[in-house]
């Protein structure tokens, strides 16, 4: 049986119709809308990577702010984003930057599926040829962003894990 076991799980990782998902983000600080998002990837996908990028929009290292995920979901790949480039938008010459930055981090990995809550996740999937996934992009199941629990964090702890609040109240 547990030979038989081993060949499954073999057949399953190294299947050609693998379906591969990705989303990106500074997670700064991951709240409830990322872990919807991340559930749901993890629900319909074979493998998961989330991108983890590097900010000064909050003072927690990358690092820290990947572990969270990792905490919660330790069966995501991360992949870290170090020294971004700055130039950001969805003009045609700000998505070429970002995408050929991006396509570098992901590497030797065929990702099938993007999710994201943002309107650029259409550019990122065009570029990539991938299966546009966006997920809670009205912010109905979880209205909450980032920016909004970096504004006060008392008032939107309940969005945040205790360990991310902790994290940014006592580091």
């Amino acid at each position: 049986m547990l030979i038989f076991v081993r060949k499954m799980k073999y057949m399953i990782e190294n299947r050609n119709d693998k379906k591969v998902g990705f989303t990106i983000g500074k997670f700064a600080p991951l709240h409830k809308g990322h872990q919807f998002l991340i559930e749901t990837a993890l629900k319909e996908m074979d493998k998961v990577i989330v991108v983890v990028y590097d900010t000064d929009v909050i003072d927690i290292p990358t690092e820290k702010r990947a572990s969270w995920i990792k905490e919660l979901y330790p069966n995501v790949e991360i992949k870290f984003a170090h020294n971004p480039p700055s130039q950001y938008g969805l003009d045609k010459e700000s998505v070429d930057i970002q995408m050929k930055y991006l396509v570098n981090i992901i590497g030797e990995d065929k990702p099938t599926h993007f999710y994201s809550s943002e309107k650029y996740g259409a550019s990122v999937a065009e570029y990539m040829n991938l299966v546009d996934r966006r997920v809670d992009s009205e912010r109905v199941n979880v209205p909450i962003s980032a920016s909004k629990v970096r504004e006060n964090i008392e008032l939107n702890k309940k969005w945040i894990e205790n360990k991310v609040y902790n994290d940014i109240k006592f580091d």
